[in-house]
């Protein structure tokens, strides 16, 4: 399959499709960051969370498809929150997901609603209602929530126990959520627990999430498996059980590197977004958003590349011949299945992208249209003085 043998119809129907596509950028990917040995500062990093949402909207200016920006508390903490909604609206975005922070204050280094000191557990509880509160300011209607807790030891804590705490904040914590809101329960394999992480995988959330109603999901985060884990399957999955609630985008070559989507593995993205397409969930309801770090490349850019890459991907899996491939399936014919997607990822969709950006008013090449648009050299030389923004801030 060409992306020139597609018919017109079938090109503008596909375009139909990208064009309402919406993916969002995290705060922090805009900010300072690095490795466990250094954070790398670069010229024109936001010193405070407008600037982050400055930033964001120039992401959302050359691609037309991010109009969304995910805060990180307290790294995005400001006295008035209904301003900082107001500010992103006048940049032509608006606040998303709200991400809590319970892994980098001392109390946490036993775990933070798992800890087996109640008064602790009573403080990240405390955080994770706060953040609550800051959607309703911001309007925002997701709360991602992520635990780094877990033991090192055998014996260190007792495992069954640590489950009823977490179980318990959780069940708070829904109890809490408004009208119109839920939450994303995010689950990492290991990092920084070695021993035993309390959410571990996706049935581990999922459980969690299936006690507790429609408002709790599962978020998949794309770093956060094993080497080989199928992570298209965990996809298909949880959206036959209603339960997929969104991604956090990126790449991995050997653990959770929040490198940039589609990098390290982009045949891996094509078929998560397959699966997405093919199992209902390439809607509103499913948030997809990027978590990255642009450790060494230049941020704005590196986001802008990230939501391209998830354009492409979603392309493809656009152009799969479903009738083909179901009939290859029923008929038991595994390399004519096979193929079936294989045409599809071949394709050199770029020139259909570019199209439809030029129909949405855009430039068909964000990645130059924002070298041209001297916002870098303008925030270089503007964003002096001041403490940038980065880990832990």
């Amino acid at each position: 399959m060409t992306e020139s043998g597609q018919s017109e119809s079938g090109k503008a129907l596909i375009k139909d499709e990208l064009r309402r596509q919406r993916i969002e950028t995290p705060s922090w990917a805009y900010g300072n960051s690095g490795t466990r040995f250094k954070v790398f500062a670069q010229q024109g990093v936001p010193r405070d969370p407008y600037e982050k949402l400055a930033d964001a909207a120039q992401v959302h200016r050359h691609t037309g498809v991010a109009p969304t920006v995910a805060l990180h508390i307290p790294w995005d903490k400001v006295d008035d929150y209904a301003d900082l909604a107001r500010h992103a609206s006048d940049l032509g975005v608006a606040i998303g997901a709200v991400n809590s922070n319970v892994f980098q204050d001392d109390d946490y280094k036993l775990g933070s609603v798992t800890h087996p000191d109640p008064a602790v557990r009573k403080k990240a509880l405390g955080h994770l209602l706060e953040c609550v509160d800051i959607m309703d300011r911001t309007g925002s209607d997701t709360l991602k929530l992520w635990f780094s807790d877990g033991t090192n030891y055998p014996g260190q804590d007792d495992i069954r126990a640590r489950q009823d705490r977490l179980a318990e904040a959780l069940a708070a914590v829904y109890e809490r959520l408004g009208e119109g809101q839920r939450f994303l329960l995010e689950y990492k394999l290991f990092e920084p627990a070695f021993y035993m992480t309390d959410l571990p995988d996706w049935g581990a959330a999922y459980a969690h999430c299936l006690k507790l109603g429609p408002k709790a999901q599962v978020v998949v985060d794309t770093g956060h498996h094993a080497p080989g884990t199928n992570i298209e399957f965990i996809v298909a999955f949880l959206l036959r059980e209603g339960k997929l609630g969104g991604f956090d985008f990126n790449s991995r070559f050997y653990a959770d590197d929040d490198l940039m989507v589609g990098a390290a593995d982009p045949f891996q993205l094509f078929r998560i977004m397959y699966e997405v397409i093919r199992g209902g969930g390439y809607t509103a309801e499913t948030a997809f958003m990027l978590d990255q770090c642009h450790n060494i490349e230049p941020k704005i850019p590196g986001q802008i590349r990230s939501v391209m890459n998830v354009q492409e991907a979603t392309a493809k899996a656009l152009l799969v011949d479903r009738d083909a491939l179901a009939a290859a399936q029923r008929e038991g014919d595994v390399l004519g299945a096979n193929a079936a997607l294989m045409d599809a990822y071949n394709t050199d969709v770029r020139p259909l992208l570019a199209e439809l950006r030029e129909e949405m008013g855009l430039d068909p090449d964000p990645m130059a249209a924002y070298a041209r648009s001297g916002y870098f050299e303008k925030i270089a030389a503007e964003r002096v003085g001041g403490a940038q923004a980065g880990w832990g801030a």
